[in-house]
């Protein structure tokens, strides 16, 4: 156990790096004002529009980096700090969250995958960790047996969540590139804006690899103690 908690904490530490230092770029380019003066709602139904989406509404969200596409009601949701605002880290995240809303109007396969998972995964995610925990410790008690299987049934259900990190990743870096290659194809950002918003969004898609990371290992661990443990 006392590796389990050393790797949890590394990950932990190199995950608040990033976040720490994401909330830095943010907070850096929320200073870059927009020469076109226009807002992270506007830019987001600009998007929209050139990408012939016209069922998706443009909606403001409380709190910092909660942004998001919901493609059960069709919305982007825009925090606070990027809805109103008019600045080169406002336009990266509003095209960002655009970018989902054309993934998903395109049918894009791992965005359509990744939906596929999250009933899943909210079922099984809180329960893995617990029916590992728990198998082990059964077995350790009790032998080999129906501890093992229950500790395999929790690796099972921690898989899923391992696998929807990953599945994530090339979602998330897709909306990017999409979001990005608007900005520019457009000729909606200036140099230094444009150069600002595609290092928030790599910081920002670095957060969802460390996930994924981090994910992996604990599974990887797990993994060892279960079936490191047999004879």
């Amino acid at each position: 156990m006392i590796g389990y908690y050393i790797l949890i904490g590394g990950i932990a530490l190199v995950s608040w790096l990033v976040s720490n230092q994401l909330k830095q770029k943010f907070k850096k380019y929320s200073q870059v004002h927009l020469r076109n003066g226009m807002s992270g709602k506007e830019i987001a139904e600009k998007m929209l529009s050139d990408n012939g989406i016209y069922d998706v509404e443009v909606i403001s969200t409380p709190g910092q980096l909660t942004d998001h596409y919901n493609p059960k009601n069709k919305t982007v949701n825009l925090s606070e700090s990027v809805y109103s605002q008019r600045n080169a880290a406002a336009a990266a995240v509003a095209a960002h969250e655009c970018g989902h809303a054309v993934q998903h109007a395109q049918a894009y396969s791992a965005l359509q995958m990744r939906s596929a998972l999250v009933p899943v995964v909210s079922v099984t995610s809180g329960m893995s960790q617990w029916l590992v925990i728990g198998g082990l410790i059964l077995g350790a008690a009790a032998g080999m047996g129906m501890g093992f299987w229950i500790a395999v049934a929790g690796l099972i259900f921690m898989g899923f969540a391992t696998l929807f990190s990953f599945i994530t990743l090339p979602v998330e870096y897709d909306a990017s590139n999409r979001a990005l290659a608007w900005l520019k194809n457009k000729n909606m950002l200036s140099q230094e804006e444009y150069s600002g918003a595609e290092d928030a969004l790599k910081w920002a898609a670095r957060t969802y690899l460390v996930a994924a990371i981090g994910a992996l290992a604990s599974l990887l661990y797990w993994a060892l103690q279960i079936f490191g443990g047999r004879d």
